[in-house]
């Protein structure tokens, strides 16, 4: 047998170079290029050095206090931390509010919120994914096949925004709600660059009896920082996940309200709300084992940090950043969807150009520039849809701001032209377009600038000066 200390202690470069080579070229990607996909961030060093430590060893099913396995004391001290934490980074009454940590990412707490709320095949409402909706939330596509397990195992109906001011129609939404009665109505989204109307989905939700979730895992920052409406003022049930704008490890959350539920006319007295059991078992055992200990105690580090005053500047200046590159890009004569936006992302809509998302990504991220093609509203083509998806929190945690995002924007302009470049000079025919890819000294030139400009900012988690070599 080999000894402890050739297998179990001896360093990944040692052990897999091919790996430790693979993981340093995907930092210096990261170093050196401008994150601009919604979903992702930067974590800090503390956050991952909790997800490399020895938490990652132990089994811990059950909730705390209540474990199928021995030898969780510290765990349990660990995952009561993180939910006290979490409760108290969003602002809620432990009186009035619980949280699960345990869920693996946001696409799971949605789902174990909708076990815990639902009967197979009873229906939800949610926002339509070419308006900003989430897979998640349920898809199907025109020819009626179920891509999401939603759609699988539950009746949904979509609403939809505005299709002249790129809004939610709140009034087409109740009109939908009060035919389709669902059972749960879903707030929250992927790529709505506006402020969600919670009070106005209350009232919906209402009038049909249904429960109304959000899901905030997009602006979750911006709600823990009190930069954006607050969905717990009036919603049951709040899912997240926690790498996004929250800058934390890739993992999930489920907040639900508990106690007494408050009077309403017809309604007998004394209510209580039944989510936290219901929730609790949704999570385990019915959708997953044992939780993954080194992400709850790397989220707890994260709740701690968003915690800081810092992390309220941070906020503002995601907002600020955001806003800042929508009016660069409409300064320049583009469209941006809805005119502009209220959080972290902006929806920039190429049609005008005659160009496609995936065109513009390919060319963008050949130019070190990281975005994703993002279908708009009209669009019927995921593979290539009619606009990008542009975010602002990773830039934002390297410490960017407004007039870096203007630079940002020079260099997206950049980017958009040289796309319409070679599909005048090559056509739009994809295989065609992909010629003018090969050896294109501008898209070099692009990729050169834009390096150069990402090296003058620190990295969290990194040291530049480790990265610059591949």
């Amino acid at each position: 047998m080999e000894s402890v200390s050739s297998w179990g202690n001896t360093p990944l470069v040692s052990v897999d170079p091919e790996i430790h080579d693979l993981i340093e070229k995907e930092k210096h990607r990261q170093c050196r290029g401008i994150e601009l996909i919604a979903a992702e961030n930067f974590t800090s060093l503390a956050v991952m050095e909790a997800l490399g430590s020895a938490l990652t060893n132990k089994y811990s099913e059950g909730m705390p206090g209540n474990r199928y396995y021995g030898g969780t004391e510290f765990i349990d001290e660990i995952e009561s931390l993180c939910r006290s934490r979490a409760l108290e980074a969003f602002h809620c009454d432990p009186e009035k509010w619980g949280v699960n940590v345990q869920p693996y990412s946001g696409s799971p707490a949605n789902f174990a919120a909708y076990t815990a709320l639902l009967q197979p095949h009873d229906r939800i409402m949610r926002l339509d994914l070419p308006s900003g909706g989430h897979l998640t939330h349920g898809y199907y596509t025109s020819g009626g096949k179920n891509i999401s397990a939603t759609s699988i195992y539950f009746e949904n109906l979509l609403y939809k925004v505005d299709s002249t001011t790129g809004y939610i129609d709140y009034d087409k939404l109740e009109e939908k709600a009060m035919d389709f009665r669902p059972k749960l109505i879903i707030c929250g989204g992927t790529s709505y660059p506006r402020e969600w109307d919670y009070a106005r989905f209350k009232v919906v939700a209402d009038k049909v009896g249904a429960f109304l979730l959000c899901d905030m895992a997009h602006n979750s920052a911006l709600i823990a920082a009190q930069e954006a409406a607050d969905p717990f003022e009036y919603c049951d049930v709040v899912t997240t996940s926690t790498h996004k704008s929250l800058r934390g490890p890739r993992a999930g959350m489920i907040f639900y309200r508990k106690g007494p539920k408050p009077a309403k006319k017809g309604q007998p007295e004394g209510e209580v709300y039944d989510f936290d059991k219901k929730i609790n078992f949704a999570v385990f055992p019915a959708l997953q084992s044992g939780p993954h200990n080194n992400k709850i105690g790397a989220l707890a580090v994260a709740l701690k940090q968003a915690m800081a005053p810092g992390f309220k500047v941070y906020a503002k200046q995601v907002k600020a950043n955001a806003a800042c590159l929508a009016n660069y890009l409409m300064g320049k004569g583009y469209c941006i969807v809805t005119g502009g936006t209220d959080n972290h992302l902006l929806l920039w809509d190429l049609r005008p150009l005659g160009l496609t998302g995936n065109k513009v990504e390919k060319v963008s991220e050949l130019g070190y520039i990281t975005l994703n093609r993002n279908a708009v509203f009209g669009d019927t083509s995921f593979l290539a849809p009619g606009g990008v998806r542009i975010g602002t929190p990773a830039m934002t945690s390297r410490g960017l701001v407004e007039k870096d995002f203007e630079k940002i924007g020079e260099f997206l302009s950049r980017a958009v032209a040289l796309t319409l470049d070679i599909q005048n000079q090559y056509g739009k025919v994809l295989k065609d377009f992909n010629k003018g890819l090969v050896n294109n000294k501008e898209i070099d030139e692009l990729k050169t600038d834009v390096e150069k400009f990402m090296y003058a900012f620190e990295m969290p988690g990194s040291l530049i000066s480790e990265t610059k070599n591949d």
